[in-house]
């Protein structure tokens, strides 16, 4: 995974994965913000910006997506977990940013990401962190999570930068993961191949034993928003 905070290169990175040793993802979900407020975008904005940058096979591929929201809209929380799991990891081909974007690091609206069909595992957390918006979860029940993943089976002490999205039913509850890297989303307890660092979400950047911070400090999250506002998303 290519790296996403500039803390994670250099003498920075290595104070945060130090700090991160004693982190659970428990802690990580108890300081929890006022909700933000629903998601919304405007279909007939996005289908243009997406045909005007990807063409017939975007619009079919967005259209995809629009079609699982209003499937899903309604339905038992669980069944949408599933549902918006399977959907971004179907749709969306691992891949690193360099390759897909010809820059070290680039965080993709959900739009970029269907039209490429292409993405690492940031844009895999951000196309589900919003579809889950869009169907009504609270935006203080999910949080980007970065994780060391241990790569190379059990016994490996070999682990990798990637991220993952949590879903926190209560303030106290062990959150669920949803992975790219894995189709079944499990309690916490059950993924020990994941080290949680720190994470955060639209309401701050959340560290065991620290307060809750801006998240605006991730530098690539304003940018985002910006651009998906752009295209049609949160009008």
């Amino acid at each position: 995974m290519t790296s996403t905070l500039t803390a994670w290169h250099g003498a920075r990175r290595r104070a945060l994965l130090r700090a991160g040793g004693a982190l659970v993802f428990a802690a990580l979900g108890r300081h929890l913000a006022p909700a933000a407020r629903a998601f919304q975008f405007d279909s007939a904005k996005l289908q243009a910006s997406m045909r005007e940058r990807y063409g017939a096979d975007g619009v079919a591929a967005l259209n995809e997506w629009l079609a699982l929201l209003q499937t899903q809209a309604g339905r038992p929380r669980q069944a949408q977990l599933a549902a918006v799991n399977a959907f971004w990891n179907r749709i969306v081909m691992g891949s690193e940013d360099s390759i897909v974007w010809t820059q070290q690091d680039y965080w993709a609206t959900p739009l970029e990401s269907l039209g490429k069909r292409a993405g690492d595992c940031e844009d895999y957390v951000i196309g589900k962190y919003f579809s889950l918006l869009h169907l009504g979860l609270a935006g203080e029940q999910l949080r980007f999570i970065y994780v060391r993943a241990r790569i190379g089976g059990a016994g490996s002490t070999q682990s990798v930068a990637h991220m993952v999205l949590g879903y926190y039913e209560t303030p106290q509850s062990e959150p669920l993961v949803l992975d790219n890297m894995l189709n079944e989303i499990l309690p916490a307890r059950e993924r020990p191949d994941l080290g949680p660092v720190f994470s955060f979400n639209a309401q701050g950047i959340y560290v065991t034993g620290k307060q809750p911070t801006s998240a605006e400090r991730i530098s690539r999250w304003p940018d985002l928003l910006a651009r998906m506002q752009q295209e049609g998303f949160m009008p």
